[in-house]
């Protein structure tokens, strides 16, 4: 049970809108901006046969003509400078609390100032100036925090899981102590408690870790997870040791959670590194998972797995291989907004 009025909804929850935040070519992805964006109309239209999609961009006339046909009623663009395209770190985070749905804006800064991210910083705010949100609904500046959407998990029922890698790593909040941070999110997100996940990463990623690459609420009651199963495979000590504290993990009730295992995506090079390609990436929509698929068998394992944790869910597969060269997946360049917050 929360401590609080606040509640942080479970991705699970109606939504009305998901945000994308589209690539162009003054972004990372100008090398292989073709390759990405036909990754990105998937993405979109899969949403929109849903929800509305919201989509930030530089260039709504280049974008149309990008997505061809549109439902008008199921999309909204907003222009605006950005450096990215990794919403779900920069995107607004949504909650429940006492004075009603509040999207909070914390401070992005580029996973630990890694990378430039002024633009991307200012979008929430500047969505709240375009009139984005419904009009009940508050912005909440929770600056000098910074916290990426990539690194919690909500159960909405009081209960988030997180990397102990990412929330306390330096350039983000390290003037204070992990107690501080974990006190202030059940403060702001009306939390019962904070699972810490110690062990667990991916070669590539630039996130330090975030836990939606290693393991994910798909219920009150089940998580999914990357096992890795090869002892010859670099993961494998660290996602052995992830399993094992994920094991232990308990519901509020004391009971175990029912365990998903996700396989290990095989190894993906392009220019001779290796990219942090996971199948845990996935995003649930209403009435569907969109999951990252990487053009291997083991893109049918994953989905077989995730029919069982999302049984009364669509399962539809994405080829992602694109935006893992950037070094993300399909959930890190989406941010959903719960029923109602977008009209």
């Amino acid at each position: 049970m929360q401590t609080t009025g606040i509640t942080f909804p479970a991705e699970w929850y109606p939504q009305s809108a998901v945000q994308l935040t589209w690539p162009h070519e003054d972004t990372d992805w100008a090398p292989i901006l073709d390759e990405v964006v036909a990754c990105f109309v998937e993405i979109a239209r899969e949403i929109m046969k849903r929800e509305k999609l919201l989509i930030v961009c530089q260039n709504e006339d280049e974008v149309r003509s990008q997505l061809g046909e549109l439902d008008e009623t199921r999309v909204r663009f907003v222009e605006m400078p950005t450096n990215d395209t990794w919403a779900r770190d920069h995107g607004g985070i949504s909650v429940f609390d006492t004075f009603g749905p509040t999207v909070y804006d914390f401070v992005f800064n580029g996973w630990g100032l890694k990378f430039s991210a002024g633009k991307d910083n200012q979008i929430t705010r500047n969505l709240f100036h375009e009139g984005v949100f419904a009009d009940r609904i508050q912005p909440a500046n929770m600056a000098p925090f910074v916290l990426e959407g990539g690194s919690i998990e909500s159960d909405g029922q009081g209960t988030l899981m997180t990397t102990a890698e990412c929330l306390l790593s330096l350039n983000r909040n390290e003037y204070m102590q992990r107690e501080e941070i974990e006190n202030h999110l059940k403060d702001i997100f009306g939390l019962s408690r904070v699972l810490w996940i110690e062990n667990g990463f991916l070669v590539g990623d630039d996130t330090d870790s975030h836990v939606d690459t290693l393991a994910r609420f798909c219920r009150e009651d089940t998580i999914a997870y990357v096992q890795c199963t090869d002892p010859a495979d670099v993961h494998y000590d660290e996602l052995q040791a992830m399993e094992e504290e994920i094991k232990a993990f308990r519901q509020l009730n004391g009971e175990p959670y029912k365990l998903i295992a996700l396989p290990m995506a095989d190894e993906v090079i392009w220019e001779g590194e290796r990219l942090p390609a996971t199948y845990a990436n996935f995003l649930i929509l209403n009435g569907a998972v969109l999951l990252p698929f990487y053009n291997s068998p083991k893109d049918e394992i994953a989905r077989k797995a995730l029919q069982e944790a999302f049984p009364d869910r669509e399962i539809v597969g994405i080829n992602c291989l694109s935006l893992i060269k950037q070094h993300g997946s399909l959930h890190c360049v989406t941010m959903q907004y719960p029923e109602g917050f977008i009209e």
